[in-house]
């Protein structure tokens, strides 16, 4: 695929960018246009997925045939089958005459089923035919039609669990993800993005016959750097706010940060609006690891000091049991002739003095341990998703589940807390 024609597609259709994410589904659209292969096309709600069917369609040999759009999620549960696939006269209340549906209508040439995760189970039985044999059936009516149609479809919805929890049927989804095409969001086309921006200022200087706005560099930053939960729909929309409502024509970032909501904020990187406790961490899930390392080599320490001074100074009587070693300790400065007695449950061990230990959490961790010989000797391995865990939980119990609080604790945003606590199962 040369990039003149990945260009020349751009310029056809309208698309603005020139990410290799983009470029790629460009290319891939056009390779598969002139075969006849279901397409589904996967990516958040604004990302633009619409262009890529007409991609499709232009550079087959149907660009001749119809073309038809079809909202799913538009269409009410009740009617949808007499939309997608015709009804007869009578068939239900209301049904005053015969009705050709979409896929009739489009015989010869292409169908776009938009937002296909909306379908119901009912409806995705009769498309999962149609895409199989090229049949289907009008509500009301016992004839079987035939149709040769090509089907593109997408949806915004993560199709992989929404048939894992029954929601969409398995073997259509395999029908029609026969060539998937997942289109990037704006955050990972961020070159993009003052390209956009500006195309979409030019267009409503024109429309509303007023100069076009302009971006200063600090203001480029903050646009490239938002997070833009609506992607491109979202920037079209705050670019349209910006030219109607502001007088001035040059935008600073504090001009423009007032049009950004304040809920997608919290996920700008930290290095250009840090708040105070964002300075203190780069990464938040490397900064996690980095706290469980630094309190695991932190109570080492500490448990070699106390090791050292009880074998140097006192004595300590460990005495086992079935389930785990019990550790206490006794005091010999009002018996010093006195010998404890040996068996094989018990083991004579140097004793410190309960006043020599730096605190009291210094005497629950000696006496928590689960064998002496482990003071000495290696720790038992954790993976560092063990440790991530136990850190999180121990934040959360530390401050009774408080969500907020656990994740100042831990340095890391509220975002990035829950998203640990769905993945490590954490009720």
């Amino acid at each position: 695929m040369q990039s003149a024609e990945i260009q020349s597609v751009k310029h056809r259709f309208g698309i603005i960018g020139s990410s290799e994410l983009l470029n790629r589904d460009i290319d891939i659209a056009i390779q598969v246009a002139p075969t006849d292969l279901s397409v589904l096309i996967t990516g958040e709600s604004g990302v633009g997925k619409e262009n890529f069917p007409q991609i499709i369609h232009q550079y087959s040999h149907r660009k001749h045939g119809p073309y038809i759009a079809v909202n799913c999620g538009a269409i009410p549960e009740g009617t949808i089958d007499s939309e997608l696939f015709g009804h007869e006269k009578g068939s239900f209340t209301g049904a005053t005459a015969d009705r050709k549906g979409y896929f009739e209508v489009a015989d010869g040439g292409t169908i776009f089923l938009d937002e296909v995760g909306e379908l119901p189970l009912s409806t995705q039985v009769r498309l999962l035919r149609v895409l199989e044999a090229g049949e289907f059936i009008k509500v009301g009516s016992s004839k079987i039609l035939k149709t040769n149609v090509r089907v593109v479809a997408a949806t915004n919805m993560n199709m992989t669990q929404a048939t894992r929890e029954g929601k969409f049927r398995e073997d259509l989804f395999y029908r029609l993800n026969t060539v998937p095409i997942f289109v990037p969001p704006l955050r990972e086309r961020r070159d993009d993005i003052v390209l956009l921006f500006r195309k979409f200022a030019s267009d409503f200087a024109e429309k509303y016959r007023m100069p076009p706005i302009k971006l200063t560099d600090d203001a480029k930053k903050l646009l490239m750097s938002y997070y833009w939960n609506g992607n491109i729909r979202q920037l079209k929309n705050i670019t349209e706010q910006i030219s109607v409502i502001e007088q001035q024509r040059e935008i600073n970032a504090t001009i423009l940060k007032s049009y950004l909501p304040m809920d997608e904020m919290e996920r700008l990187p930290a290095l250009l609006y840090p708040s105070a406790q964002e300075q203190k961490s780069f990464n938040s899930e490397r900064e996690i690891l980095y706290q469980v390392l630094f309190d695991m080599k932190k109570d080492m320490n500490d448990l070699k000091k106390i090791v050292h001074d009880l074998m140097n100074n006192q004595q300590v009587e460990i005495q086992h049991n079935d389930s785990a070693f019990s550790s206490f300790i006794n005091h010999t400065d009002q018996h010093p002739s006195a010998s404890a007695p040996t068996s094989e449950k018990q083991i004579e061990k140097p004793m410190h003095d309960k006043n020599q230990f730096h605190d009291l959490e210094d005497v629950e961790e000696f006496q928590e341990a689960e064998d002496y010989d482990v003071l000495e000797s290696t720790h038992h391995p954790f993976t560092l998703e063990e440790m991530e865990r136990k850190m999180i939980l121990n934040a959360l119990e530390n401050h009774n589940g408080r969500r907020k609080a656990a994740a100042d604790e831990l340095k890391i945003s509220e975002r990035t807390l829950y998203r640990k606590i769905k993945e490590y199962g954490i009720e």
